[in-house]
């Protein structure tokens, strides 16, 4: 493959990455949450394949079957599962609404790119374009964790967060030792099934996952 063509494609990758976040800033449904988290990842994948292609390092390869098992099938399977376990279908009323969020969103994707405009401006590596769309990511996920109310939504507005943080760690060094990405999917694993049973003892407790609820606890 020429490697003029690198460095476009790195773009466009990171580009489809960060508007499957977007997608969670105007859908309600929660499966719609799963799927677009599921999609995300398989193009996240693919963005690791391509950078362990040109950048000759055959790591990368496993990081992304890594990522295919484990974004792409087991936990959207594991969140699909809960979501019909605690019976949730919508997020019917977040903290900001659809149209201020994604407002919010694009104001998030211009601030990355001003503060990533220093490092790009340096650097030589040829992912540097697409730097910005992921720390935009980062930014949508984090701001979908902190503006949505049912607790499976904010599972996914981390786990976005999470591709964003991947996404930009393997663009901005070009690559991630295979032992360093491994510790951090068992971190997530181990988060993931955490986050399962605090939405399970939310469901239990207050018949609902809308975290709001927590505001009744008594002490």
């Amino acid at each position: 493959m020429d490697e003029t063509l690198f460095a476009p494609l790195t773009t466009l990758g990171a580009s489809l990455v960060l508007l499957f976040g977007v997608v969670l800033l105007w859908r309600r449904s929660l499966n719609a949450y799963i799927q677009a988290f599921k999609w995300q990842s398989v193009i996240l994948s693919g963005v690791f394949f391509l950078v362990g292609y040109f950048g000759h390092d055959p790591e990368l390869y496993g990081v992304g079957v890594a990522l295919l098992g484990l974004k792409v099938f087991f936990i959207p399977h594991l969140l699909g599962r809960l979501r019909k376990r605690v019976g949730a279908d919508h997020e019917i009323t977040p903290y900001v609404n659809i149209a201020t969020s994604l407002l919010i969103g694009g104001m998030l994707v211009l601030l990355a790119y001003v503060l990533m405009r220093p490092v790009v401006t340096v650097s030589t590596l040829p992912t540097r374009g697409a730097l910005p769309l992921a720390l935009g990511l980062v930014f949508i996920g984090l701001f979908v964790l902190i503006t949505r109310k049912k607790a499976i939504t904010q599972v996914v507005g981390f786990l976005v967060m999470e591709n964003g943080i991947a996404l930009l760690a393997v663009l901005g060094t070009y690559g991630i030792p295979l032992i360093i990405e491994m510790g951090v999917f068992l971190d997530l694993l181990m988060g993931i099934l955490v986050m399962q049973v605090f939405i399970y003892q939310i469901q239990d407790t207050f018949e609902s996952i809308d975290v709001d609820r927590l505001t009744h606890l008594k002490h």
